[in-house]
């Protein structure tokens, strides 16, 4: 069965979040095949942005995204990355958009500041979370009643992961790859990445 990830892309958003679990999960895809045949496809990763237009990342890189929030496919993980995100708190049309994907997802995950979104859907009520060292202090003052954790790369809550800025996405996305495949996927993975995995969440 293949695992649909879709990855929220917006203006501002930083360039490592979203891109470090899009290549997490497609190189995961791409040693599936190699070791157990072409067929095996674990995920389908897609970008989405609010009306499909090109967004711009941190640093100036112009990202076309796959879908718009009207024609996306269903999205089993969604994935909110971070970066400059107050233009998309003050969104309604995006938050009421993460409430709805959310309730028919399997997970949902934050990267950096992407947690400050999860928080404002209300989707962090009464749980753990984590976010980028610079940002624990605001999200704890935004969102009071969830206990933020300092010092992890990732907090897993089931249903909610949330992980810490920019390279913490990667080892979030690599815990979920062993949650959603299995330990050896995402151990093959890190080594295809050359990435050291750590796994203190």
């Amino acid at each position: 069965m293949t695992i649909s990830i879709g990855i929220y892309v917006f203006d501002q958003v930083e360039v490592l979040d979203f891109a470090g679990p899009y290549k997490v999960f497609t190189t995961a895809t791409r040693v599936a095949k190699a070791s157990q045949g072409e067929n095996s496809r674990v995920f389908e990763v897609f970008t989405i942005s609010r009306d499909g237009n090109p967004i711009k990342a941190r640093a100036g890189l112009v990202v076309q995204p796959d879908y718009s929030f009207d024609d996306q496919p269903l999205i089993d993980v969604l994935l909110i990355p971070g970066g400059v995100v107050s233009a998309e708190l003050a969104r309604p049309k995006v938050i009421k958009w993460i409430q709805r994907t959310n309730a028919g997802t399997q997970l949902t995950a934050s990267v950096c500041t992407g947690s400050m979104l999860l928080g404002k859907a209300g989707l962090l009520d009464g749980l753990s979370a984590t976010t980028h060292w610079e940002d624990t202090a605001e999200l704890q003052s935004m969102f009071t009643n969830v206990k933020v954790v300092t010092g992890v790369r990732w907090v897993d809550q089931d249903a909610i992961v949330t992980s810490a800025g920019i390279s913490a996405g990667i080892d979030m996305s690599l815990h979920l790859v062993e949650r959603l495949a299995s330990r050896e996927l995402a151990e093959l993975t890190a080594r295809q990445m050359e990435f050291d995995w750590t796994e203190n969440h």
